[in-house]
């Protein structure tokens, strides 16, 4: 296969030829002799795990390899070469020809500049509008890309939007001037199911109004299953498998693109899906909690007061996962900072085994927070750098003054093995590690102080299906030896469904459904919720009973 020409059988315009495409850094190939043809209108998925070579792959279409990169073979984007590119060259190609999509929001706009004049700016590269028509151009491209309220997003900064917002304002830069080639990496990782469908159909739309030819780099096999119009699927920088979508995702041939597909949610959820106990006892719970942020600015530009949660009722049982579901602004992440006593609730109370924790204070909120830790999303930006593996799970032993050194040491070697670390990564830096290896010393870090009640704030989102996988395995088989309890915050329906008992749907700040996982996503009551499963990108597509069926 590799070298070969990935077979396509269309006869629409060539946008991008990639022809035994080698990617080395120093004497370590990343990228082995890769082909594949990319036509007008055409949606090619490149899946595979982390380190697998498809970043990489993206990169070196884009001209954006990082020093040290050397690339060997052909890259021709509409007839024009990019290996050995001058830079001026892949600035005419960038100008509308060749488009990006990035997937970490926070580190790709620019948090001085409003979000508005950052569109424009990609707009404007393609020659210059009118201010006036310029700003509606723009405020159309962030409608197309899902915003509700765009005349007004415009105006903001990035730091005054949610992640899912940051990411379709990348979208929208990417979308604008109708390129020939999008590529698009992670583009909904961190975007709800229901954001995330909306954005897809207006992908699609965009091929098929302007035939752009689009390249979506994803961990999500639901995602290219119903997306894509081919697949590539690579693995330690070759390509293992290609072909139609649904035939390498539904009758996978190389042993590696079956584990793929194995380890998605939608063939992990069924039998793995955990039973309710309505008869654990309660050790955290949300009681009528509503939070209300005040009106800001002066003006036409003051803003509205904002509601983001009414009347939440909640309880997470000892040795259970309750999931919290809903899309961008639905109120989770507010829940989860409350249920940390991180943010105070307008209205409502916070018990921790039935003692009201409001407004504690001192000693009785730093002995809660011991016995409540979180996980963070992020396992890039939620480890310090600078510190090593072993210095950040003993963190939260000396914060709270827990043990002496030898004590903390010993800690840290326990917490490595119960997370399936070796010892030898205590005195490595978060940057030696992958990405699921860096979850894993978050889980760590968060299980030293031996807490009863761990807040997940979407603990897997960033890792790709075989890592979560992994390390959903992990938070299972520690809440099954140690009974921990999970305050699980997600938009991936398909891993609440695996791994929750409870679920609790949100929507616009209030309970839109709640109750066992199981009854709740076989037979849901509210219209929202069905909205939502029926969301889920390739949910039948990739079910068992699915792969019974022949393509």
């Amino acid at each position: 296969m590799n070298g070969q020409l990935l077979p396509d059988g269309e006869d629409r315009e060539i946008v991008l030829d990639v022809t035994s495409l080698s990617v080395s850094y120093g004497p370590t190939q990343v990228v082995q002799d890769v082909s594949f043809r990319v036509r007008q209108g055409e949606t090619v998925a490149i899946v595979g795990e982390s380190g697998s070579g498809k970043s990489t792959t993206a990169s070196a279409i884009l001209g954006l390899l990082s020093p040290g990169a050397a690339a060997a073979g052909s890259i021709r984007i509409a007839g024009v070469e990019v290996v050995g590119a001058s830079e001026k060259t892949m600035r005419g190609l960038r100008r509308g020809t060749l488009a990006y999509v990035p997937q970490d929001p926070m580190s790709n706009l620019d948090p001085v500049h409003r979000v508005g004049a950052q569109v424009v700016e990609v707009a404007n590269v393609v020659g210059g509008r009118a201010r006036r028509d310029a700003d509606e151009h723009a405020i159309a491209a962030l409608e197309s890309a899902g915003f509700a309220h765009a005349r007004e997003r415009f105006r903001q900064y990035p730091h005054e939007l949610s992640g899912g917002m940051r990411q379709r304002a990348l979208i929208a830069m990417g979308v604008i001037n109708a390129p020939q080639l999008l590529i698009a990496d992670e583009p909904t990782s961190a975007l709800d199911v229901t954001v995330q469908r909306v954005i897809l159909d207006n992908l699609e739309s965009l091929v098929e109004r302007s035939g752009t030819a689009v390249i979506l780099v994803t961990h999500d096999l639901g995602l290219a299953a119903e997306r894509a119009d081919r697949v590539l699927v690579m693995h330690r920088g070759r390509v293992i498998e290609h072909g139609p979508s649904r035939t390498v995702l539904l009758q996978p041939q190389a042993d590696y693109t079956r584990a793929l597909v194995a380890a998605a949610p939608a063939n992990r959820a069924g039998a793995a899906s955990p039973v309710s106990d309505g008869t654990a006892p309660v050790v955290l719970a949300l009681s009528d909690v509503s939070k209300t942020y005040p009106a800001r600015g002066h003006g036409r530009r003051r803003s509205a007061a904002v509601h983001a949660i009414q009347d939440l009722s909640l309880e997470v049982r000892r040795g259970q996962t309750l999931a919290v579901v809903g899309e961008s602004g639905s109120g989770k992440s507010t829940a989860a900072a409350i249920a940390l006593r991180l943010v105070s609730p307008t209205a409502g109370s916070v018990r921790f085994h039935g003692d009201d924790i409001t407004t504690a204070r001192g000693r009785e909120l730093v002995e809660f927070r011991r016995r409540v830790q979180p996980i963070f999303q992020d396992p890039y930006a939620s480890l310090d750098p600078m510190s090593t593996v072993e210095r950040i799970i003993t963190e939260p032993l000396r914060a709270f003054g827990l043990g002496d050194t030898a004590t903390q040491r010993r800690r840290a070697a326990e917490l490595l093995e119960l997370v399936g670390l070796p010892a030898s990564v205590r005195g490595r830096a978060p940057s030696e590690l992958s990405g699921g290896q860096r979850q894993r010393v978050a889980i760590a870090r968060a299980l030293a102080p031996e807490p009863e009640v761990i807040i997940c704030d979407e603990p897997v989102s960033a890792l790709d299906v075989l890592v979560q996988a992994n390390v959903l395995d992990v938070l299972t088989r520690i809440q099954r030896e140690l009974g921990v309890a999970y305050l699980f915050i997600s938009h991936d329906l398909g891993v609440v469904e695996q791994i929750a008992h409870d679920v609790v749907v949100m929507a616009a700040g209030k309970v839109a459904e709640a109750g066992p996982t199981r009854d709740v996503f076989a037979a849901p009551t509210d219209p929202y919720t069905r909205q939502l499963l029926d969301s889920i990108p390739g949910r039948t597509l990739l079910s068992p009973e699915a792969r019974l069926v022949r393509p």
